[in-house]
């Protein structure tokens, strides 16, 4: 082990450091910096009894190696000791994010503290290892574009479940900095829980960069809107109730959906076509373009829109969801990482500052401790309360929306 284990000790140190106070905040280095972290702080009691048994392989070696490699072992035992003292104190962070999702859903009414659930991560990796029987319609196009393409979620019994009548439907976008990504990869466990529980979710691809430039991406979403409206009555859908979801970029689309209901911009050639959603819950989104706070521009400016803030400060504007919040909004569950390095965490407290300020529609706001941007990819406590918690919101709006009238 000798030196190896030493080096295991000190990153595993380092890591746990960064989980609580990362360091590399700027693009592209910051997405190093979530690759380094993210298992340290979404996974500390695996990383923990790892180090552990390092520290007791240098117990051994201390023991029974020789004069010379007794410091080896010693600095094994003690950089792993650390590394596990570390870890440890990451591990109340799943049951504090269940908290502070209950405590999100307060202007809902929501009320009562999400429970522990025994195996709650080793669910979630059941779930997404089954998720393919929820899948009732594959690669469906929903425009004339190679892009366009969608998958509908539902169980098969869906009819029976709802005694006949439609689903909700959630509307699912996925992330990737606006130039990589698929349908297939991202919010699985989400959709597995919805759909298991008689949710209807679509899932899309979107037209990528450097390809297509701004704003093919957003009208590509609005335009999955356009065939949801069409056509998801006959998969047992209700058109009438949408609510749009989506992490990262995705997140950035999602909330950009939800304020921009029927823009003539984003809707050429199908300009008629109702794209109102019923809610919006974006994940760890960048919704302000106009500030630079963590190296995006150089991103934006080369691959998505083309051109600088300076000289195309309309276009960054419009397509920041903090400037496009009114009061039309729907009901928002806004979701981040207080130790997000790639899109940092005032980009969601702005939008949820500025929701409140115009918004007549209940506004609700998890900030999870220490979690990193796309925390919810991997199959972990924090994630099952994650879904939990959108699970309760989306129920408690769609309850609202079809409410008899007095």
């Amino acid at each position: 082990m000798g030196r190896a284990g030493t080096t295991a000790g000190i990153m595993g140190v380092l890591t746990a450091a960064g989980a609580r106070r990362p360091v590399l905040r700027r693009w592209p280095t910051s997405v190093a910096q979530m690759g380094l972290c993210t298992p340290a702080s979404e996974m500390p009691l695996a990383g923990a009894l790892g180090h552990a048994a390092l520290a007791v392989g240098g117990v051994v070696g201390l023991v029974r190696g020789s004069r010379p490699g007794r410091a080896t072992a010693l600095a094994t035992i003690g950089t792993n000791v650390a590394a596990v003292a570390a870890l440890t104190g990451l591990r109340t962070d799943a049951r504090r994010s269940a908290v502070v999702l209950q405590e999100a859903l307060a202007p809902l009414g929501v009320t009562g503290l999400d429970r522990p659930v025994p195996g709650a991560a080793r669910r979630i990796r059941d779930r997404m290892q089954g998720a393919g029987r929820y899948v009732v319609a594959r690669d469906v196009a929903y425009g004339p574009e190679p892009e366009h393409r969608l998958d509908v979620w539902a169980r098969r019994d869906l009819h029976l479940l709802r005694d006949g009548g439609p689903a909700p439907v959630l509307l699912q976008v996925h992330g990737g900095a606006w130039t990589l990504g698929s349908r297939t990869t991202e919010a699985v466990p989400l959709m597995a829980h919805l759909a298991a529980r008689g949710w209807m979710c679509v899932t899309v691809d979107y037209r990528l960069a450097p390809a297509a430039r701004w704003p093919a991406m957003i009208v590509d979403v609005k335009r999955a809107l356009g065939w949801i409206r069409e056509h998801v009555a006959g998969f047992g859908g209700d058109p009438g109730f949408v609510a749009v979801t989506g992490g990262s970029a995705g997140g950035h689309l999602a909330a950009l959906t939800a304020l921009t209901a029927n823009d003539p911009a984003y809707q050429p050639g199908f300009e008629e076509v109702d794209t109102a959603v019923q809610a919006a819950v974006p994940l760890y989104g960048v919704h302000d373009f106009t500030v630079d706070d963590q190296g995006l521009w150089k991103l934006l400016e080369g691959k998505v829109i083309g051109t600088s803030y300076a000289e195309d400060e309309a276009t960054y504007r419009a397509a920041s969801p903090v400037h496009r919040a009114g009061p039309g909004a729907p009901p928002f569950l806004v979701v981040h990482g207080d130790t997000d390095t790639v899109a940092g965490v005032g980009q969601s407290r702005r939008l949820v500052a500025r929701l409140q300020e115009v918004s007549g529609q209940p506004v609700c706001y998890a900030e999870l401790p220490h979690a990193q941007h796309g925390f919810d990819g991997l199959p972990t406590a924090r994630t099952a309360y994650t879904v939990r918690a959108v699970h309760r919101f989306l129920t408690a709006v769609h309850a609202r929306a079809t409410a008899p009238t007095a």
